[in-house]
């Protein structure tokens, strides 16, 4: 069950909401390593936590014993359409449903249709910059990171972008406040779910070239979409491809705040750009997904009852000394870097292309503008952990009117 009592032992009653935790977890799954490498708690409804790469991927690839129906990290009621068919999107389905909808869903987030947003991602960063700019100093995590995910995805569904505010305030209902308060989960699920009926009403008349109106004119299965798939994909993608990269963004930025060397070597070597994302999503990948074991099983030896949840920290497998050197040490020209920000295994994310798009055009233009930029009041940051771990307040000052 939930509880605030301060964390005694991390191997046997780790909280992942604690304050410690989100602020800076890496230490904790260092020391749980070479100790117990499958943590355990009965808090939030009780779940194992693997550390290191080789167990969190072992169970990502084992479909066998572990479902993908609840991939929350803490226990959140199933929810359901008018005809009882349960809402679950491509990340919670199984075989063999997951195949037949996640091709359905390959298509729209290929490398040649997620350049087709790349330019005006590059106006809209341009344009939140020139925002502030002249201020010498913004909260780089809410008035920019935040700003850039929920437009992509609005152009992406053929939605109102200027409706990002409201996005970014229901998908932290669900993600983020919702997980530990379950009447704010469900306003929101309802919010969402409210909105994109709406949306799919209007799309039956009003069709374009957006993700909802593919979705209604696609085939799963040799006959349309079943609504239900519709609704939960949809939902998915505002949820998912808004916290995720904004996270991203904003830990990206924190990074280059903090440490002026690689800020500087990126400005003067922008050529690098693609090879440092590459190591800010090693560093701080941002998601932690969850897995309901099937059947009585085991991790690395230690036992799993079928009903039980293991959390999948991509974050810690990402820096596993076992797998990458020095993996405390962010290294922005790491060659070798196989990476598992966006998850392994049939659910590895199907926006990955997408997300390293607005990484890079967000990093890049903020680099061209303001090249000069730190934080002086890191106590001042703060962080959201739980299901998706990033900066929500980050104060960076820089020269007012640096050259452009």
């Amino acid at each position: 069950m939930a509880t605030t009592e301060p964390v005694d032992d991390w191997a046997s009653d780790y909280d992942i909401f604690d304050g410690a935790f989100v602020n800076d977890p890496y230490p904790i799954w260092k020391d749980l390593r070479p100790t117990c490498p499958v943590a355990h708690t009965d808090r939030w409804g009780g779940s194992y936590m693997p550390s290191t790469f080789d167990t969190v991927t072992a169970v990502a690839h084992d479909v066998e014993n572990f479902t993908s129906l609840e991939v929350s990290v803490a226990p959140i009621p199933a929810a359901y359409d008018e005809q009882g068919n349960r809402l679950r999107s491509v990340i919670s389905s199984d075989p063999p449903d997951h195949s037949p909808e996640r091709r359905l869903m390959l298509p729209f987030f290929s490398p040649k249709v997620v350049e087709r947003f790349r330019e005006s991602t590059s106006e809209l960063c341009r344009r939140l910059i020139g925002g502030f700019i002249e201020d010498g100093e913004v909260d780089a995590a809410g008035d920019y990171a935040r700003q850039i995910p929920p437009r992509v995805i609005a152009e992406i569904l053929g939605i109102d972008p200027d409706m990002s505010d409201q996005f970014t305030e229901w998908v932290q209902g669900v993600l983020e406040l919702g997980l530990q308060d379950p009447e704010v989960r469900e306003k929101y699920r309802v919010i969402i779910q409210d909105f994109f009926d709406a949306e799919i009403e209007r799309r039956k008349t009003e069709r374009g070239d957006d993700l909802i109106s593919f979705l209604l004119g696609a085939e799963l299965d040799g006959g349309p979409v079943p609504m239900h798939v519709v609704r939960a994909n949809l939902s998915l993608m505002l949820v998912a491809g808004i916290d995720t990269t904004w996270s991203s963004i904003g830990s990206a930025l924190w990074h280059l705040a903090t440490h002026p060397e690689d800020r500087r070597r990126l400005v003067d070597e922008p050529e690098l750009l693609p090879v440092a994302i590459e190591e800010f999503l090693r560093a701080y990948s941002p998601v932690t997904m969850a897995r309901l074991a099937r059947n009585d099983t085991e991790i690395a030896g230690c036992p799993v009852s079928k009903g039980e949840r293991v959390l999948l920290s991509f974050p810690a497998a990402n820096r596993d000394p076992e797998v990458f050197e020095n993996p405390e040490e962010i290294v922005i020209d790491r060659a070798v870097n196989r990476h598992v920000a966006f998850g392994v295994g049939i659910h590895r994310c199907l926006g990955s292309n997408l997300a390293r798009m607005e990484m890079q055009v967000a990093i890049e233009e903020f680099l061209r503008q303001i090249p000069e930029f730190g934080c002086e009041q890191p106590d001042a940051v703060t962080w959201a952990g739980g299901q998706v771990r990033g900066p929500r307040y980050l104060p960076v000052t820089f020269p007012s009117r640096p050259t452009i």
